[in-house]
């Protein structure tokens, strides 16, 4: 089981973007409204193209919106690519 947790600014980014709504992002990343709300609230972690069109959705890059915490490695990073 992956046990990874990655954290997001998603909530905050929504409100400094005109106070958006999750529909109204949902519907920029062509996502439904509950899986945003499962990524905010880090229940969810967004595949990479899905990962790619939330940051565009903010204009901003993949990781101002999604964090690892400090010095934690995803567990499969090790892992070499097949």
């Amino acid at each position: 089981m992956n046990n990874d947790h990655i954290s997001n600014q998603i909530r905050r980014l929504r409100f400094d973007h005109g106070e958006m709504t999750q529909q109204e992002l949902a519907d920029k990343a062509g996502v439904t409204r509950q899986t945003i709300i499962a990524i905010e609230a880090g229940k969810y972690a967004p595949s990479l193209p899905l990962a790619f069109r939330i940051a565009r959705a903010f204009h901003t890059s993949v990781e101002h919106v999604f964090q690892y915490p400090d010095g934690e490695v995803p567990s499969d990073a090790s892992k070499p690519a097949p």
